[in-house]
């Protein structure tokens, strides 16, 4: 026999006492018609059943109430969440798109919201649960915000556009930051002085730093790199992306062995009521960034589809090494100089609401996947 639950039993009796005297109290105040008719009041009464319905059955514990679940369930990838805590607190108002910001294409001055306290930032493991609203093929996902058709099987079975050798002389890879003074949540000893909401000029707290921890991963796997470390985006956030392809174009005309540029950013989540998300993952027992491919397109890029291409090749590995490591792909309408080179690519890391020390472990396992995949490249 089962053991006893004195608390349902409990709540159970509470449940027949309330509708006992409410029937007897009918039952004195009128006839027979009466009481049919006030039975089936109440029984139509939304507040008299959920208290009923709560004596009965109790709180729910350990999930969302219905209509915040539905709120959630709108986005398939918030919605798997998986690893997620069973503690974690109910959530006040719908969850963001659980894609990237809007494109920040420097119309105008762009202004972030200030990072959150910890207390403040709900922790996300950001992977689809369903092909809906993606673009998939060859088992991989793609956010499509153009008008443009993608597609991915064809971009699994196709080679990248780029050469590169093993035994080359010269740099292969260039990393940079179109928005370099991106920061991350404080925490700890990595504490910063805010240039601007969720931006630092402190090497060692924004992109710069992240940049160097690919760097030291690409470079130890053999690969050549060139870390691109100028401020695009200081002292004016506003045409960064002008004046970072001008520096691209240097680099390759000055070094035409550079196959690979990639532009490491950070993402941001904000719900609508100032709530920020973090994007974590767990690798061999350490809290880490996801990271998110971003592929550009728009009218001035008509050769898109080899970026696409590196982003499926590139995807695949992170998918295979570290299966929820990688957001969805982005396509986006903005070009993002990636017009300038068929292997360029955007990376996001994180968002703002991570904390460095996660955006770091995310940094160093991108890297070692895509450096993987470089080297798979240069076998070829």
């Amino acid at each position: 026999m089962g053991k006893i639950s004195w608390g349902r039993l409990f709540r159970r009796g509470v449940a027949v006492c309330l509708a006992t005297l409410a029937l007897w109290a009918l039952l004195l105040s009128a006839g027979a018609g009466a009481v049919a008719g006030e039975l089936r009041r109440l029984s139509s009464s939304e507040r008299f059943v959920t208290a009923v319905l709560r004596a009965e059955l109790g709180d729910s514990e350990g999930g969302l109430p219905f209509w915040q679940r539905l709120a959630v369930g709108q986005s398939a990838l918030l919605e798997a969440n998986p690893g997620g805590k069973k503690e974690e607190p109910a959530q006040t108002s719908p969850l963001p798109m659980a894609q990237p910001a809007p494109d920040q294409d420097d119309v105008t001055e762009e202004r972030l919201p200030q990072h959150a306290g910890t207390g403040d930032i709900v922790e996300r493991t950001l992977v689809p649960a369903t092909d809906e609203g993606y673009v998939t093929g060859g088992g991989l996902y793609l956010y499509n915000r153009t008008n443009l058709k993608a597609d991915l099987s064809k971009a699994v079975r196709a080679k990248p556009d780029i050469s590169l050798s093993p035994a080359q002389e010269g740099p292969q890879i260039l990393i940079l930051h179109t928005h370099a003074t991106e920061a991350y949540t404080p925490d700890g000893g990595d504490t910063y002085l805010p240039s601007d909401n969720s931006r630092t000029l402190d090497e060692g707290q924004n992109m710069l730093r992240v940049g160097d921890e690919m760097e030291r991963v690409f470079t130890e796997m053999g690969l050549n790199v060139i870390h691109d470390r100028s401020l695009y985006d200081y002292p004016k956030y506003a045409g960064a992306y002008s004046r970072s392809g001008a520096g691209v174009k240097e680099y390759l005309e000055r070094y035409p062995t550079v196959k690979l540029v990639l532009d490491v950013h950070r993402d941001a989540l904000v719900g609508g009521d100032g709530t920020v998300y973090k994007v974590v993952t767990d690798i061999d027992g350490v809290k880490t960034a996801q990271v998110m491919l971003v592929v550009g397109s728009g009218e001035g890029h008509p050769n898109w589809e080899k970026n696409l291409t590196l982003a499926a090749k590139l995807q695949k590995n992170l998918d295979t090494l570290y299966p929820t490591l990688a957001r969805p792909m982005t396509l986006r309408q903005s070009v993002y100089n990636q017009d300038l080179a068929p292997g360029s690519l955007l990376v996001e890391v994180g968002s703002h609401g991570n904390t460095l020390q996660e955006a770091l472990a995310g940094a160093r396992a991108f890297a070692r996947c895509a450096g993987a995949a470089f080297l798979a490249l240069a076998e070829e």
